[in-house]
């Protein structure tokens, strides 16, 4: 591909080495650091990579759901998702399996509302968990608190 498609491109992000082990990718108007620890060479000053994918796959999925329980009109609270993911020991290490834990209260008659919200974030709606499904297994469960 030539330089001209990438800049084309809908989604164009530039990321800046900062020192050592950190960039910064400035992403529309927000700049975001990801940088590893001082074992990996990098100062921490901000969240790893790999870990920073597994914070937007929650995002993505948890957005669907907050959309789709409104469209509903499903009252809600306490909503958060635990993302667990395993890597292979063999480089690159990539993501061996994924693990979303869904945790939200809500009323018990509403609770088949919010496993519809979830299934149609994961099946149809999350692009994020469509791209890593393709290459780990993902999976994922509700928690009513």
């Amino acid at each position: 591909m030539n330089a001209k498609s990438f800049i084309m491109s809908a989604y164009s992000i530039t990321t800046r080495h900062k020192g050592k082990m950190a960039f910064e990718a400035e992403i529309g108007n927000h700049k975001v650091i990801m940088d590893t620890v001082a074992g990996g060479g990098g100062e921490d000053s901000g969240p790893p990579p790999k870990k920073l994918l597994l914070g937007t796959l929650a995002t993505c999925t948890g957005m669907d759901v907050v959309s789709l329980l409104q469209k509903m009109r499903v009252a809600y609270s306490d909503f958060d998702i635990v993302t667990n993911a395993d890597l292979t020991e063999e480089h690159p290490k990539v993501f061996s399996n994924i693990e979303i834990i869904y945790r939200i209260k809500v009323d018990k008659k509403d609770q088949e509302k919010v496993e519809k919200a979830v299934t149609l974030s994961q099946e149809k709606y999350c692009g994020i968990s469509a791209m890593l499904r393709k290459n780990s297994p993902l999976n994922y469960h509700i928690e009513y608190l």
